[in-house]
């Protein structure tokens, strides 16, 4: 008879032989293995929500500007363009809710996030339109710093469930 693979992010089995490791937390910011959620995890995943936000409502704007026949130089391109904004958005959107719900991989898709917002945000700084590029900056940079926090590094260990696949 084989045991199932053990998950160092749930509880250990009580010792009366009962698996505790399927009760729900006692409060709504425990984590895995009962860690409370810290500060960090709520700012990295807001600043992440709004990115996703942010690209939304770009794909919204550019969808609008190819229906209402805003010149384009191939078609197709421009689709693509829309369909790849999309994409990123609905990915960063899955990355905050992960993050805040503590998943290990979240953590390197949340950094390369804010670096591309980075590589976006300083040319747009210096190239004249300051407000612009420090909206995008700060928080970037408040993320990262988050990101590298021991007690954010802590919480966001969770790896995926083992549960079967049908």
């Amino acid at each position: 008879m084989s045991r199932p693979p053990v998950n160092p992010a749930q509880p250990a089995p009580g010792s009366d032989g009962s698996d505790d490791s399927v009760a729900e937390p006692t409060s709504a910011g425990a984590g895995p293995a009962g860690n409370q959620r810290p500060a960090g995890i709520l700012v990295i995943s807001i600043v992440v929500a709004l990115e996703a936000l942010a690209l939304l409502g770009a794909a919204a704007w550019y969808a609008f500007e190819l229906l209402s026949g805003a010149p384009v130089l191939t078609f197709w391109g421009a689709v693509f363009t829309l369909a790849l904004l999309l994409a990123f958005s609905a990915w960063l959107f899955a990355v905050g809710l992960f993050l805040f719900r503590g998943y290990r991989w979240t953590r390197a898709a949340a950094l390369v996030a804010q670096l591309f917002v980075l590589t976006i945000g300083f040319p747009t700084m210096t190239g004249g339109l300051v407000f612009q590029g420090i909206a995008m900056i700060v928080p970037a940079l408040a993320a990262i710093v988050f990101l590298f926090q021991k007690n954010v590094i802590a919480f966001a260990s969770r790896v995926g469930g083992t549960s079967a696949a049908l």
